[in-house]
């Protein structure tokens, strides 16, 4: 098989991160990085899910309903789990 070059450009803290994880699975970056494209010839697309985290409305009513519990003074805090499940009768 013949082989080419492939040139890409990544954030420097990026790279160095990867390369540690890569190295922790034995792998080096040249054979990380041809890891993707053999995996999207496979998958006859990109090897994995691109989305947009984007809660739904059920999460987004939940997480607004945290930051007003968050915001308002009146509701009790509790600073360890030892006061949670006491408060909660557990």
């Amino acid at each position: 098989m013949e082989s080419t070059n492939l040139n890409i450009r990544t954030d420097k803290e990026v790279k160095s991160s990867a390369e540690k994880i890569f190295e922790q699975l034995g792998l080096n970056m040249t054979t990380a990085v041809n890891i993707f494209p053999r995996q999207t010839i496979r998958e006859n697309g990109i090897p994995f899910d691109l989305k947009l985290r984007v809660p739904n409305d059920e999460t987004a009513a939940a997480i607004e309903e945290g930051r007003r519990i968050a915001r308002d003074k009146s509701v009790k805090g509790y600073t360890s789990m030892e006061d949670l499940k006491t408060a909660l009768d557990l």
